[in-house]
C-alpha cells in the first residue's frame, strides 16, 4: 500500500509538506492558507476532464491532508518537531468538503486570473524542476504534473530546463533534450485529441456545474454538522472538528 509520503513524492517531487506547498517552514497560518488555496485550485477535480481526473482527484487529496496537518498548531508542532503525521487511511474522507469549508466557490475567472500570474513565475520554474527530476527528463511526465503546460509550451519549457542545466542546477538527461520524432508525435497527437474535446465544453455551462456540486456537496456538510449538534447538545461544534481529516485513533509515521 502506497504511503501518503509516497503519494507526496509521486504527485509533488517531495515529501516535505512546506515544499509540497511551496512555503517556508516558518510560514504563517495565513501564508499556509493562501498557497493551498492557489495549488488546489490547478488540481481541482470539478476543473479537469474526465482524462486528468483521476490524477488532479489524488493531487487534491494530498493538498488537503497536507493543510490539515499543518493547520492545526498541535499536528503542526508535531510533525515541525519530529517529522511525524497520522498515516490512517483517509480514504473515506471528503476532501471536497473539507475545502468547500474554508473557500468560497470556484469562478472559471479564479483559474484563469491565476494562470497568468503563474505562468513565468518562480513557482512554475521550482514545479518544472521537481517534474524534471521526478521525471527524469521524461517530458510526457513533466507536461502531467507541471499545471497549465500542453504541448504547445514544450520549447519553452525545454528552455527553462536547459537554462536549469547550464547553471548547475539539475543533471542533464539526454533523452529530453534528444526526444525521438515518434514519441513526440505520439504526445502531439493525444493532445490535441484533448484540446478539441475541452473546446467543445461551454465554459458558462463548466462554471455552472463546478457550482451545483459545491452547493449539493455543501447541503450535506451542514447537514451533517446539524446532525452532530442535536445529537450532542445545544453547544456548536467547531467546523475544526469536522474538517482535520483525521481520526482520533492514530498511528504515527515517521518521514523519511
Amino acid at each position: 500500500m502506497t504511503t501518503f509520503e509516497e503519494k507526496c513524492c509521486q504527485y509533488f517531487g517531495t515529501n516535505d509538506f512546506y515544499e509540497v506547498l511551496g512555503v517556508d517552514k516558518k510560514a504563517s497560518e495565513k501564508e499556509i492558507k493562501k498557497a493551498y488555496h492557489k495549488l488546489s485550485l490547478l488540481v481541482h477535480p470539478d476543473r479537469v476532464d474526465d482524462n486528468h481526473k483521476e490524477v488532479a482527484t489524488e493531487k487534491f487529496k494530498v493538498l488537503g491532508r497536507i493543510h490539515s496537518i499543518l493547520q492545526d498548531k498541535d499536528k503542526r508542532k508535531i510533525y515541525d518537531d519530529c517529522g511525524e503525521f497520522d498515516e490512517e487511511s483517509d480514504s473515506t474522507f471528503n476532501w471536497t468538503e473539507y475545502w468547500m469549508s474554508i473557500f468560497r466557490k470556484i469562478e472559471i475567472s479564479d483559474i484563469q486570473k491565476y494562470e497568468k500570474e503563474y505562468l513565468g513565475s518562480d513557482t512554475e520554474r521550482r514545479d518544472i524542476k521537481r517534474a524534471y527530476e521526478a521525471g527524469k527528463g521524461n517530458m510526457n511526465f513533466i507536461l502531467e504534473m507541471v499545471p497549465f503546460s500542453s504541448y504547445d509550451k514544450e520549447d519553452r519549457i525545454i528552455e527553462i530546463v536547459r537554462d536549469m542545466v547550464e547553471k548547475g542546477e539539475v543533471k542533464e538527461y539526454k533523452g529530453f533534450f534528444n526526444e525521438s520524432k515518434a514519441k513526440k508525435a505520439r504526445r502531439h497527437k493525444k493532445w490535441e485529441k484533448e484540446k478539441k474535446e475541452t473546446e467543445s465544453i461551454d465554459l458558462a455551462e463548466f462554471e455552472r456545474q463546478i457550482n451545483a456540486n459545491k452547493r449539493k456537496h455543501a447541503q450535506t456538510l451542514d447537514d451533517m454538522l446539524s446532525n452532530i449538534e442535536k445529537k450532542y447538545g445545544p453547544k456548536k461544534r467547531a467546523r475544526k472538528s469536522i474538517t482535520d481529516g483525521t481520526d482520533t485513533k492514530t498511528r504515527s509515521s515517521r518521514k523519511k
